[in-house]
């Protein structure tokens, strides 16, 4: 039987093929740009105004020319009101018994609340201060030196009350002795009092002797 000679098929040459195209599917696509245009205008914060506009220069006043200066009025002399030549008294309730315990809480406020010891003079009734008692064992002079330093609280013998000078604030304990003495070291302890006397005793024999008003 005879043969059938192989039809050969054609071969392409690598030459003769075209260009090689990568799949789209292999390619990432670029995103076009946007194109710049106008920007829109600033929108101010909320609470924040906008840049304000700068005031107008303003205008100097003329000035005026100087002209002679007015004299200062003349002090007018006031005269001092009654009241305040009159110290304040207060009075503290207390027996003869308390009435110095009372004296002693008293001038302890007073320094509680800035009164300068040397402003007080304590002046009694009846026994003197334990502090008095104690400087006049050294003898009247030491004693009377320290009410002349005038640097801290001094005690005092009512019936000593002549004697000693006056203080912003006196403070007087009927802690005992007559009623004809408290009479008489009462008034003298008013006068002895530049702002405030202290009156710690039995209220009944304070006003009789001070007035009702007390």
């Amino acid at each position: 039987m005879p043969l059938t000679p192989a039809i050969e098929e054609p071969q392409i040459h690598e030459s003769a093929q075209g260009p090689r195209v990568t799949p789209a599917a292999s390619r990432t696509a670029q995103t076009p740009r946007p194109v710049p245009g106008p920007r829109p205008a600033a929108v101010p914060r909320p609470g924040r105004p906008g840049p304000a506009r700068p005031a107008p220069p303003a205008q100097r006043a003329p000035q005026a020319t100087p002209g002679p200066v007015p004299a200062a009025p003349a002090a007018v002399p006031t005269t001092p009101s009654v009241s305040a030549a009159v110290p304040q008294i207060q009075l503290i309730p207390a027996s003869a018994e308390g009435a110095l315990d009372a004296a002693e809480e008293a001038v302890d406020l007073l320094l509680d609340t800035g009164r300068a010891p040397g402003d007080i003079l304590v002046l009694t009734s009846g026994d003197p201060h334990p502090w008095a008692a104690h400087e006049l064992s050294f003898g009247e002079a030491a004693y009377w030196a320290l009410h002349d330093a005038g640097d801290d609280v001094f005690y005092a013998d009512a019936a000593q009350a002549q004697r000693a000078a006056g203080r912003p604030v006196v403070v007087f304990a009927a802690n005992g002795g007559s009623v004809d003495t408290v009479a008489q070291a009462l008034p003298v302890a008013l006068t002895r009092a530049g702002a405030l006397l202290i009156v710690c005793g039995d209220s009944q024999q304070i006003n009789s002797v001070l007035g009702a008003g007390v």
